[in-house]
């Protein structure tokens, strides 16, 4: 399959999906996908059955050498001076 498929938007804004592309990636009929926009570009992703499994270890990167449990005590403990002051 060509790297580039062109389909065409029809007059609903509706857009067929190649049945090769729906073969490769195993999306059926009545399948639902997410529909996003980024940097111009719309991306369409399989709706996860469980969104909690599908986002685990999302950006782990950004916690990598960071104690969780001192995070959220120091994050508490801002919190509790914050409402003090009020």
């Amino acid at each position: 399959m060509p790297r580039s498929v062109i389909v065409k938007v029809s007059q609903r804004y509706q857009v067929t999906m190649p049945a090769l592309v729906c073969k490769r990636l195993n999306i059926q009929g009545g399948d639902r996908l997410l529909v996003d926009v980024q940097d111009g570009m719309i991306i369409l992703l399989p709706q996860p059955d469980n969104y909690t499994q599908r986002l685990a270890g999302l950006y782990h990167e950004i916690w990598e050498g960071i104690e969780a449990q001192e995070y959220l005590d120091e994050e508490r403990c801002d919190w509790e001076n914050d409402i003090q002051m009020c």
